[in-house]
């Protein structure tokens, strides 16, 4: 029986091959939603579902499926998907749907979504397929919050604001103000701001990979036998 290496899919889609970070894909919806940490979070976590249920249905319906027609099908599941998330967004988190707007159904033509469905739901059981999926949209979720949250603590001070009104009102304990008295700066939370602080984040990354890579030297030491 085949073995999946869990931990290496994980740590793969969240850090050394992230869909941001390291394949620089779906950057359209990454730089357009993240001047605020809230809005990345909400687009990050319906990501998160369309890429779990997409890798599943993917995973079931392969041996089903002719070479010829497997692209269309995929597309279709995931534009289903993205339909679903679209009316449930409009229906219990309208302020968020009215905020991320065009961008939910976008969702659709994100080649993180569609090139994990091809290269590895499409050829691997369901339940490594839904890993990879999971593990690829918490890996996206990651850099829609962190690019948002850098953004948002740069350009006004605060981190997840609106949280409350965006997610509901459980989500009020995340809104928080880290500069008290800051009046911001409003170029970083422009569309311009965004391509500056996505080059810091990822200079900070290629940076931190450098150092962790960086081979360990070891002194040959001078063994004196009695």
């Amino acid at each position: 029986m085949e073995k999946y290496n869990y931990k290496e899919v994980i740590t793969s889609n969240l850090w050394t091959n992230n869909v941001v970070f390291a394949q620089m894909l779906a950057l359209c919806p990454l730089l357009a939603v993240t001047s605020g940490a809230t809005n990345g979070l909400g687009l990050g976590l319906i990501t998160t579902g369309v890429m779990l249920f997409s890798s599943l249905l993917v995973s079931l319906v392969r041996p089903l499926l002719t070479p010829q027609v497997r692209i269309p099908i995929f597309i279709l599941l995931i534009a289903t998907l993205v339909t679903i998330a679209d009316l449930a967004m409009n229906a219990w988190l309208h302020e968020l749907h009215k905020v991320l707007g065009l961008f939910i159904p976008l969702i659709v033509t994100n080649c993180a979504i569609f090139g994990r469905a091809e290269s590895y739901a499409s050829k691997n059981p369901w339940f490594p397929a839904v890993v990879d999926g999971v593990a690829t949209g918490v890996g996206f979720t990651f850099a829609l919050v962190m690019l948002g949250g850098f953004r948002e603590i740069v350009g006004s001070g605060t981190l997840f604001a609106n949280a409350s009104l965006l997610l509901g009102d459980s989500f009020s304990f995340m809104e928080l103000t880290i500069i008290p008295g800051y009046d911001g700066m409003l170029l970083v939370i422009l569309p311009s701001g965004g391509f500056i602080m996505l080059g810091i984040l990822l200079s900070g990354k290629r940076l931190l990979d450098t150092y962790l890579d960086r081979p360990t030297k070891e002194q040959p030491g001078c063994h004196v036998e009695p």
